[in-house]
C-alpha cells in the first residue's frame, strides 16, 4: 500500500498529483508543517478528484496553542503574502478544529489542524478506507464515484450511495 504520510508517492502519480507535488515541494509546505505532522488527505492522493478539488492538508495541533499554530504559519511565510486567507474554528463530530483556506498557485488549499495525531482523524481514515475499497471495486467504481462528485455529492456520500451505507461518514471507518 503507499505510505500516504509521505508525499514522494506524488511524484510517479498522474500529471496533477506530480504539479501537486511541484507546488508543495516548491512552497515547502510539509517542511514548514513538520511541527504539526501534516498528511495530504482527501481525493487528490487516491485519484478521484475533480476540476476544483482542493489539497486537503491534515495537522496535529494543540488547539489550547491555536495562536502559535497560526504565527508559525504566518512567521514560515507558507502563505503567499498577497493570498487571502480564511480561518474557521469549527466542531467536528465533536471535536474543535481549526481550517485555513487560501490559494497556492491554481490549487486551494485547506489547512485543517484537530488535537489529535494526523493518523487518528477522520480525513485520514476516510481516506484510507477509501483507497482500499477503491482497489477491490476497480476503476469502473472508480470512475462512478467521480461521475457522482461531478455532480457535486461530496466523497463520503458518493461512497455511500454506491455501497449502500447508512451513514457513510461513520460506516467508512468500520473498513
Amino acid at each position: 500500500m503507499i505510505d500516504f504520510t509521505k508525499i514522494d508517492y506524488l511524484k510517479s502519480g498522474n500529471q496533477k498529483q506530480q504539479r501537486v507535488y511541484e507546488v508543495l515541494t516548491q512552497y515547502q509546505v510539509f517542511e514548514k508543517l513538520e511541527n504539526f505532522s501534516p498528511i495530504l488527505a482527501g481525493t487528490i492522493p487516491i485519484e478521484i478528484d475533480i476540476e476544483g478539488s482542493d489539497l486537503d492538508i491534515i495537522c496535529e495541533v494543540n488547539l489550547k496553542f491555536e495562536e502559535d499554530f497560526l504565527d508559525e504559519i504566518m512567521f514560515s511565510q507558507l502563505i503567499p503574502f498577497e493570498a487571502d486567507v480564511k480561518v474557521e474554528r469549527i466542531i467536528i463530530s465533536g471535536e474543535k478544529s481549526i481550517v485555513l483556506n487560501f490559494m497556492l498557485d491554481e490549487f486551494p488549499v485547506e489547512i485543517f489542524g484537530q488535537n489529535k495525531p494526523t493518523v487518528k482523524q477522520n480525513a485520514y481514515r476516510h481516506m484510507i478506507a477509501e483507497y482500499k475499497i477503491l482497489q477491490e471495486r476497480g476503476e469502473e467504481f472508480k470512475q462512478q464515484i467521480i461521475e457522482l462528485k461531478k455532480k457535486g455529492i461530496k466523497t463520503e456520500p458518493a461512497f455511500g450511495m454506491l455501497l449502500n451505507l447508512e451513514d457513510p461518514y461513520e460506516d467508512l471507518l468500520k473498513f
